[in-house]
């Protein structure tokens, strides 16, 4: 791999860290309190029964990295800042923090988690759930493209937490079906995307109808210091658990790259590989909704045997497809990023990346779908020449060199 940045290079490590650096640096160090304490083992950590039962019982042993030093301080009420990549496990250090500390008696929304998308949301329902199941929690999900009126129905009978999407739930608590007198806990997942992706409005406008003394958990793969900034705004002196980037590592994955100098030639290389991809369960990423309807026309019309899935297919059929991809009935899925970092699939162990993404930072969201929780996976790169400079940058961002694909690829699975 060259030494050199190619022309343009967007990725700049070194104004990424100075501007971090900035952001923490003299007053930084009165704003964020660090948490060293870790707990090696779930027993440890002082949680009630019946929610140890329900994290042995969902299959957790070990507790992962970040759950070793962030459940604690979340169950001791503080406000957390915690940083880690996809699939190490967030959404159960929340989930267990909440569950620790909701009062079963009473039946009022009390936990309030926000996501930037309809399937990260319902994902983090299932995992709050199955967890929680000893303790009988009742959680709902409020997001977009569902009844209003369910919603409402369900919000009035009572849940002890709500998981949405910023949308859906302001405009639950604006029509006052979800109250939030109770709520004595907040958190913001994938927050980096949040404040991105044009939420920022709408999570200030909920957090306003909020209660003023609230416990709030951001959590993230990656925190630009926009983020950061903003929970300064509104946190009251978080404690900062941090998985640097450099330590942002894939482990586990093994990360190739195929030349496909044209394009064009995508195609064929992806047919060529197609035999490999069925063996396992795959995930396709493309770049845009249109290219997904294009390379599934493609594909099937080759006879191969795909799923896709995008934002503009309504709620319903997108549930259905990823039920069809969980089940393994299908073995393929064809997405964009939108629905990578809501695709919790645990048998995927091939990732393929036919366009690279726009964003280092999507690297990631992407390729950690597969051997999450320390599996085997396998992430395949098509670089044409107008990728290079893309494929230069991702090595930077992840400190990682992503080498030619072998023939052999099969084998590696």
């Amino acid at each position: 791999m060259a030494s050199f940045a190619p022309e343009g290079s967007q990725f700049d490590a070194r104004q990424y860290d100075s501007k971090m650096n900035d952001l923490l640096g003299s007053d930084g160090q009165d704003f964020f309190t660090t948490y060293d304490e870790v707990y090696e083992t779930f027993d440890s950590m002082g949680l009630q029964e019946n929610l140890l039962r329900g994290i042995y019982a969902y299959g957790f042993e070990k507790p992962s990295a970040i759950q070793q030093r962030g459940i604690v301080p979340f169950c001791k009420g503080l406000d957390v800042i915690q940083q880690a990549q996809s699939g190490t496990g967030k959404t159960a250090t929340f989930c267990s923090g909440i569950l620790q500390q909701l009062d079963y008696e009473l039946l009022d929304c009390q936990a309030l988690v926000l996501a930037p998308t309809r399937e990260l949301a319902q994902q983090i329902e299932k995992v709050m759930r199955a967890l929680g199941d000893y303790l009988g929690v009742k959680v709902h999900a409020c997001v977009g493209g569902t009844s209003v009126r369910e919603d409402q129905r369900i919000l009035s009978s009572g849940v002890h937490v709500v998981v949405g999407t910023p949308g859906r739930v302001f405009d639950m608590l604006r029509r006052q079906s979800l109250r939030p007198d109770h709520i004595k806990m907040f958190v913001l997942d994938e927050a980096d995307e949040m404040l991105s992706r044009g939420f920022k409005d709408q999570i200030y406008d909920i957090f306003q109808l909020l209660p003023s003394k609230i416990q709030i958990g951001v959590f993230s793969a990656t925190m630009p210091p926009e983020a950061l900034e903003i929970t300064r705004k509104f946190m009251n002196k978080p404690v900062r658990i941090l998985v640097k980037r450099d330590e942002l590592t894939l482990e586990g994955i093994k990360q190739f790259h195929v030349n496909v100098d044209k394009e064009e030639w995508k195609l064929e290389t992806l047919c060529d590989l197609y035999e490999t991809l069925a063996i396992t369960q795959s995930v396709i990423f493309v770049n845009t909704r249109r290219k997904v309807d294009w390379l599934t026309d493609k594909m099937r019309s080759r006879d191969h045997t795909v799923s896709a899935t995008h934002g503009d297919m309504d709620q319903n059929t997108r549930d259905i497809i990823m039920r069809e991809f969980r089940s393994g009935s299908s073995r393929v899925l064809i997405t964009t990023d939108l629905l990578a970092r809501g695709i919790d699939v645990q048998q995927v162990s091939l990732v393929i990346n036919y366009d690279l993404p726009t964003q280092p930072e999507n690297y990631l969201h992407r390729i950690g779908r597969s051997g999450r929780f320390g599996r085997k996976g396998v992430a395949i790169n098509f670089v044409t020449r107008d990728d290079e400079r893309m494929l230069f940058d991702i090595q930077k961002f992840y400190n990682v060199v992503i080498e030619e694909l072998p023939a052999n690829v099969a084998d590696l699975l």
